[in-house]
C-alpha cells in the first residue's frame, strides 16, 4: 500500500479506422491502427490509510473537468477489487489534460494506468491476461492502453496485436470546442450508412495494415477514418480544421476516433511550428506531440 505521486496516462490517435455495420447486440466491429502519443492525463493514486478513506470507498478528484460519479476510474477500482478481494479505500487525483469527446481515449487510458498502478502498489503481480480481461470489462479501448505503442485493433476494440511502433514523425493535435460522445458518433455513423454511407469505398485488408503502417507515409492514403464524413457533416468546424492542416504541408492528416480532435503528422519537427501559430490565432486549442513506442 502507498502512494504513486505522479502517473501519466498517454492518449492515442487512430491512423486508420474502419467501422462495420451495427451488430445484433448493438455494438460495432472495427479494424484500426492505434498509436499512443505523448499527450496524457496525470494521476496521483493513494491507497489504504494514505487515501484517508474507509474500506470500500473510492474518491476521484478532478479539478479541471467534472466527471460523473461512475467513470472509468471508479470502474477500474471495482474491477481490481473484484479480481483481488482487496477493498482498501482509493483516492485518485487527476489532472485532465485530454479533452472528453475528442476521440483520444483519455478515459480509457486513465483506467488502464490505474489498473497498472494498483497492481504495482499492492504487489499483486496480476498476469497480463487477467489485466486484459479486467480492461475489456471496463471499456473497449482500455486493453490497448495496457500495451501502448502501436497496435492493430479489431473486434469492439478489445482484440489487439502489437506491431513495431514508429517514432519518426512529429505531430500537431487540434482540439476544437466540439464534444462528440461515442454514442452520438455511432448514431450519426449508422444513419450515414443507411442513407448513403461509405459502401463504395475500397478498404485495405486488415492483414495489410501493418505493412502499410511500416512503409512510406505516402502509402498511408490507404488509411481512412470511417467516422469522418458523418461527423464532419454534423460539425463543419472539424472539416475546416482538417482542411487547414492539409494545406500546411503535413505528411498525413486525419480525425482521430469518433472525433472531434484532428491531427497532422510531419516528417520534420519544424513542420508543425507555423500551423501551431495559425491554430492558436484561430483560438483552436492545439499541442505538439510525439509518437510513443510503448
Amino acid at each position: 500500500m502507498g502512494i504513486l505521486k505522479r502517473l501519466v496516462a498517454p492518449c492515442k490517435i487512430n491512423l486508420h479506422l474502419r467501422v462495420f455495420e451495427r451488430r445484433a447486440d448493438g455494438f460495432h466491429d472495427i479494424e484500426s491502427v492505434f498509436q499512443g502519443i505523448s499527450l496524457g492525463d496525470e494521476l496521483g493514486v493513494r491507497t489504504g490509510a494514505d487515501s484517508g478513506l474507509s474500506d470500500g470507498e473510492c474518491l476521484v478528484v478532478s479539478p479541471r473537468m467534472e466527471l460523473p460519479p461512475t467513470n472509468t476510474l471508479t470502474r477500474a477500482v471495482e474491477e481490481f477489487r473484484r479480481e483481488t478481494g482487496i477493498s482498501d479505500g482509493v483516492r485518485v487525483d487527476i489532472e485532465k489534460l485530454v479533452p472528453a469527446g475528442a476521440g483520444l481515449g483519455g478515459g480509457s487510458s486513465d483506467a488502464a494506468a490505474l489498473l497498472r498502478a494498483l497492481d504495482s502498489l499492492y504487489g499483486t503481480g496480476l498476469a497480463a491476461s487477467r489485466l486484459a480481461g479486467m480492461a475489456a470489462r471496463i471499456g473497449s479501448d482500455v486493453p490497448f492502453f495496457l500495451a501502448g505503442g502501436a497496435c492493430l485493433v479489431r473486434g469492439r476494440g478489445e482484440i489487439i496485436a502489437p506491431i513495431p511502433a514508429r517514432t519518426d514523425l512529429w505531430g500537431v493535435l487540434a482540439m476544437p470546442e466540439v464534444h462528440c460522445s461515442t454514442a452520438e458518433a455511432y448514431g450519426l455513423f449508422d444513419r450515414w450508412q443507411t442513407s448513403s454511407g461509405a459502401r463504395g469505398r475500397e478498404w485495405p485488408d486488415f492483414d495489410d495494415l501493418a505493412g502499410v503502417y511500416a512503409g512510406p507515409v505516402s502509402r498511408w492514403t490507404a488509411f481512412y477514418n470511417g467516422f469522418t464524413d458523418p461527423i464532419e457533416a454534423r460539425y463543419p468546424r472539424i472539416r475546416e480544421i482538417r482542411e487547414f492542416l492539409e494545406r500546411s504541408g503535413a505528411a498525413f492528416v486525419s480525425m482521430t476516433g469518433s472525433g472531434s480532435a484532428v491531427y497532422a503528422l510531419y516528417s520534420d519537427p519544424e513542420g508543425g511550428k507555423q500551423v501551431l501559430a495559425g491554430l492558436s490565432a484561430a483560438r483552436v486549442r492545439c499541442v505538439e506531440f510525439l509518437l510513443l513506442a510503448s
